[in-house]
């Protein structure tokens, strides 16, 4: 591979030394070639970031060799994604971590949109990409973050039940017995577990409503000995300030005693957006959290100490009381944001909103590992070869999150890592239409004489 870094002998030192300890994970010493070749296809500049487009710019005198060989260990090698992540991690979290502590968790999903029914896991659902139902893809991340990068730590496919139970489906796309359904929420548990089993330095747990309003998501966070700050819909059912359910009933002397808390219609919780219109103008206060592109981001917000309320009367205690916190902008007509969190009750409203507002990281890096690295790109159908992709995309980010952190804050931006040669004259993507040797003089069989 003819290939050049803008960074000279140092950056590709580097990048080779990345590659050898990636390559440790993969098996067979015969992998490391072609997955030093598929990083670089993910790091070179190009639309698309799919197999053979990338088989073209790291190899263009031999395009359909590489193609098979790329295409083999993406799609066909067993190798864990699970070993190279955890390489990917023990390589870029120190790195991380001298730019700043870790300070958070970041729980997302993120949607692929496709035009077919046979990739895995395609199904209609919300695709946040497009902001409506469609058929798409959802994969469910874990990333880590400080305020100068995130990196994603664990990612999973969700399988819709219609995939799940299709044991037609699950043959074609070479699912693995043992995934079963898993709900966004449950899978996004399984990797949080992993990460503290893998000692991962910790972080407040960040995550949107979608995860914030299932109950058992944040009852399962607390129980791992987590902090954390999650959105919740304007729905969510509140205990207000002071308020908590009635205690059990009073004991009759025959049968059971009563050992459930109680409501009553004068004594009851409320809606998050009922709490946000009742607080007095004094508890809203103006927070600047961080500075924007073009000025600081500024908002109103309030926070006040109240217990969830959803499905409590089949509980014997009260919850413990948490923060919930709500922004309502100045101008609009009704609070746009909830978060409820676990953070200290003496934690100020100004680092309520910070660490809440901190899961901005995960979507500008989520459009760049889209949009640069390709994440969404892989136009195979099967279950390893998604992930495999995904695996080799993520890798590709943490090296160019590492190479970023020797970058001063004053330089100019960068220039691409790597610097493709020219493809060849000859080369045309399939399905390109093959160009005309010469220009065919039209034939007008009712032409005038």
């Amino acid at each position: 591979m003819d290939l050049m870094t803008h960074g000279g002998t140092a950056s590709e030192s580097r990048f080779a030394a990345y590659v050898e300890a990636l390559s440790s994970a993969v098996g067979h010493a015969d992998r490391k070639a072609p997955l030093k070749a598929y990083c670089t296809g993910l790091l070179l500049p190009g639309e698309r970031k799919s197999v053979e487009p990338m088989a073209a710019r790291v190899a263009p005198g031999r395009v359909q060799a590489a193609h098979q060989s790329l295409h083999h260990f993406v799609a066909k090698a067993e190798w864990s994604e699970e070993a190279v992540l955890a390489v990917v991690r023990a390589q870029v979290l120190p790195v991380l971590e001298r730019q700043g502590a870790i300070r958070a968790w970041i729980v997302d999903d993120t949607g692929f949109p496709k035009k077919g029914t046979h990739s895995v896991g395609v199904a209609r659902q919300y695709c946040g990409q497009l902001g409506k139902q469609d058929n798409c893809q959802i994969a469910v991340s874990l990333s880590v973050a400080n305020d100068h990068a995130s990196l994603p730590i664990a990612y999973r496919l969700y399988l819709p039940a219609s995939w799940a139970n299709d044991a037609d489906r699950r043959a074609k796309a070479g699912i693995p017995e043992d995934v079963v359904f898993r709900t966004k929420a449950e899978i996004a548990l399984d990797q949080i577990r992993a990460a503290l089993a893998a000692s991962v330095p910790p972080g407040v747990v960040l995550a949107d409503a979608g995860y914030g309003i299932d109950t058992a998501f944040r009852s399962g966070l607390t129980q791992m000995g987590l902090i954390y700050v999650v959105g919740i819909q304007s729905s969510m059912s509140l205990w207000p300030p002071g308020m908590q359910p009635l205690p059990p009933k009073p004991w009759s002397g025959r049968g059971r005693p009563p050992s459930l808390v109680r409501r009553h219609p004068a004594h009851k919780p409320t809606s998050a957006t009922e709490l946000a219109q009742a607080l007095p103008v004094e508890a809203w206060h103006g927070v600047t959290w961080r500075e924007g592109t073009h000025a600081p981001l500024t908002s109103r917000f309030a926070a006040v100490r109240v217990r969830p309320a959803h499905r409590d009367y089949w509980r014997s205690a009260p919850r413990p009381e948490e923060w919930c916190l709500i922004e309502w902008p100045e101008g609009e007509s009704e609070p746009t944001k909830y978060w409820l969190s676990t953070l200290p009750q003496e934690t100020r409203l100004a680092d309520l909103v910070d660490q809440a507002k901190l899961r901005w990281r995960i979507e500008r890096d989520y459009q760049e590992l889209k949009q640069e690295i390709g994440l969404g790109h892989y136009e195979g159908r099967g279950w390893r070869g998604f992930h495999h992709h995904a695996t080799l995309a993520i890798a590709a980010y943490g090296f160019l999150v590492s190479e970023r952190s020797l970058i001063p804050p004053s330089a100019s931006p960068p220039a691409p890592l790597f610097k493709a040669p020219r493809l060849p004259k000859s080369y045309r993507p399939r399905g390109a239409a093959a160009p005309s040797r010469t220009t065919r003089r039209q034939l007008h069989r009712h032409h005038p004489h």
